[in-house]
């Protein structure tokens, strides 16, 4: 199969972004809309029918394997052998999926976005932005080669930049995209020297094992660096993805339109750091297990306490933030969770799960693909909630299933589908995720089940809170309240489309289309694990039901008055955001930036000006010498001439 026309996935959103960029403002709203939708129109089918071509009319090899296809390469920078930069277009299993999603929730916000952002300044730039930000997305998923990957990785990080701080006459807008940018910035420095460490010991940029069959002969004398190198490269994804500590540009990012909260946080930028490690998962494995191991860790805590904070915070955006952390939390635990506990020695518990390496593989992979789907329409809704009422906060919603009531639907549709509740597809997917865990360790598998009921509680207070309890416009009728009305088509159809994809995505037969070894497996639900995670989901829906669905919540207000500490804590997201501006005001830049730039002017600066200035002095001294007095250039010749003979006479 010949895929000769992929290039038009990168080439057309360029386009795009660089006709929108520079002739937009020239033009009507609804045509710089209609020109940004229709490319991503056009690319959503080109992804769709690369992957019907790929799956289905390619299908797998003689070896039983889906290949990896490179439909071109092309040299960008050569400098040596050694150091050659290429871009290309590669296919493998998750690349395509990666297509397919990007396009979707894309394609979605694009269309959303013509009634949400009707009549804002800046409507031709927003779509410019969009267009950029999913050129970069498509081009990092498709990368040939990790620096390819680092290059389309940094053009996301500066979208984001650009959209997050899209209304930048606010200086919350402001500074939220100067924060995302520099703590993700941050990251990348170790994701770059990460890049470095590899590409010297490996000898190559090139990341896929496929093409490198000699790589143990390569890295034999780097056993200590490539899994110094590989943990590094996480770094840079555990910022883009928002991992504990470095989570802290995420719920400040809520401050960009919330369709860009749908694009960028929800389906595509954040996952970026999952996309990376499960491109090296076969690297990770053969040369540094030990480390998956420690991103499953890592992983496991930031998805407490991304839980524990969204259960008090009152901006609903917020707690889809927190809410994203957390799920992007448990796609890295299924990548980290692959290889046995070697502490525990666990084994798979019964043999349909006998791949313990494929299936936490592909649990990863297909909760990646039904969050994308749930978590933008929550967005999307949430979107369609601050359209109607005007504001971010809970107070001023309750009672709104009367007034909104598509959106009500699909927003329960999501809930249900990212508390784990079956038929919807969060369920199947978070399922093989728990199954995995159990898998590796009896603690790990109890410790996510319990995150997951966390899930459960929070998600449906934050849906009693804006659907039913205490209607704010009909309490406050006579202060004048502007009464809630359903969102335009444009915003409503999106999200009827993304609740089908939640509702029936969830029974496609994913684990015969990715895995780990490439090789297809049929899953089959775990009825004890199953049974545990979804009486633990009802759990939580019983308990916020209890709590919040009633015009008063007694008991969460009893709850908040007993525990005032941890509650404050908890909506304070711990005071991650004071350590850090501790730890940078008070350390980094008073007791490492200052010294270095007293340094810097009092010693480096003050050394140049001294050369300067006895430069200057110096040709001071001797300005009298260039007098222009033909007597006074012969008398110094001749005594100099005198002075050499003397000196020549002596040293013979």
């Amino acid at each position: 199969m010949e895929y000769n026309f992929v290039f038009l996935i990168l080439l057309l959103p360029a386009l795009s972004f660089l006709v929108l960029g520079l002739a937009g403002m020239k033009m009507p709203h609804k045509v710089a809309g209609a020109i940004g939708t229709v490319v991503l129109g056009t690319i959503f089918c080109l992804s769709i029918y690369t992957a019907y071509e790929y799956f289905i009319g390619q299908g797998r090899g003689a070896d039983g394997l889906y290949p990896h296809v490179t439909a071109f390469n092309l040299t960008w920078l050569k400098f040596s052998e050694l150091l050659t930069f290429n871009l290309g277009f590669r296919l493998s299993p998750i690349s395509v999926m990666m297509l397919v999603v990007i396009t979707t929730v894309s394609l979605m916000v694009h269309i959303y976005s013509f009634g949400y952002m009707h009549g804002e300044k800046g409507f031709q730039r927003y779509y410019a932005y969009l267009s950029l930000f999913t050129m970069s997305m498509l081009g990092l998923v498709v990368a040939t080669n990790i620096f390819q990957m680092y290059l389309f990785w940094e053009l996301v990080g500066v979208s984001s930049y650009l959209l997050i701080g899209f209304y930048y006459p606010q200086g919350a807008a402001v500074a939220a995209s100067k924060k995302a940018f520099i703590v993700t910035r941050f990251a990348d420095l170790f994701f770059l020297i990460g890049i470095l460490i590899y590409s010297f010991y490996v000898g190559t940029f090139n990341y896929d094992l496929h093409a490198m069959p000699t790589l143990h002969e390569q890295v034999a004398g780097a056993a200590v660096m490539l899994p110094v190198a590989l943990f590094f490269m996480f770094i840079g994804g555990a910022g883009k993805s928002a991992m504990f500590p470095l989570h802290i540009w995420l719920p400040d990012a809520m401050e960009g339109p919330t369709p860009v909260s749908a694009l960028i946080h929800a389906a595509t930028m954040v996952v970026a750091g999952v996309f990376l490690v499960a491109s090296l998962f076969p690297i990770f494995v053969e040369f540094a297990p030990e480390q998956l191991h420690w991103i499953a860790y890592i992983a496991a805590f930031t998805a407490f306490y991304a839980a524990a904070v969204a259960c008090v915070q009152s901006d609903i955006k917020r707690v889809l933030a927190f809410s994203t952390i957390s799920q992007i939390g448990f796609m890295l635990v299924a990548l980290g969770v692959c290889l046995p506990d070697p502490h525990t020695g666990a084994v798979a518990m019964t043999e349909e799960y006998a791949d313990v390496q494929g299936l936490g593989y592909m649990a990863g992979m297909f909760h990646l693909f039904t969050h994308a789907m749930f978590k933008a329409c929550l967005f999307l809704g949430a979107g369609c909630i601050i359209h109607a009422v005007h504001s971010n906060e809970k107070e001023y919603m309750g009672g709104l299933r009367k007034y909104m009531p598509i959106t009500h639907i699909t927003f329960l549709i999501s809930c249900l589908a990212i508390a784990g509740i079956p038929p919807f597809s969060g369920f199947f997917s978070k399922d093989e995720i728990l199954v995995a865990c159990y898998n590796f360790s009896p603690v790990m598998g109890a410790v996510m089940s319990g995150i997951a009921m966390m899930t459960a509680f929070y998600m449906f207070r934050l849906y009693y809170v804006i659907f039913w309890g205490k209607s704010y416009y009909e309490t406050h009728i006579n202060e004048g309240a502007h009464k809630p009305h359903e969102a335009p088509l444009t915003m409503t159809f999106p999200l009827i489309f993304l609740s089908i994809i939640t509702i029936t995505c969830g029974f496609l037969p994913f684990g015969e289309l990715i895995s780990a070894n490439g090789i297809g497996f049929h899953t089959h639900i775990n009825w004890t694990v199953a049974g545990t995670s979804v009486a633990l989901a009802i759990i939580g829906i019983v308990a916020a039901t209890l709590m919040y669905k009633n015009e008063e919540t007694p008991v969460a207000d009893k709850l908040a008055k007993t525990f005032p500490t941890l509650h404050r804590a908890a909506y304070k997201r711990f005071y991650m955001d004071e350590v850090w501006q501790y730890v940078t005001h008070r350390i980094i830049f008073r007791l490492i930036s200052k010294p270095i730039a007293w340094f810097d002017r009092h010693v480096i600066d003050g050394t140049f000006d001294f050369l300067a200035w006895g430069s200057n002095e110096a040709g001071e001294s001797i300005r009298p010498w260039q007098s222009g007095d033909v007597r006074h250039y012969a008398i110094w010749f001749l005594s100099g001439a005198v002075a050499l003979t003397l000196v020549l006479l002596y040293m013979l």
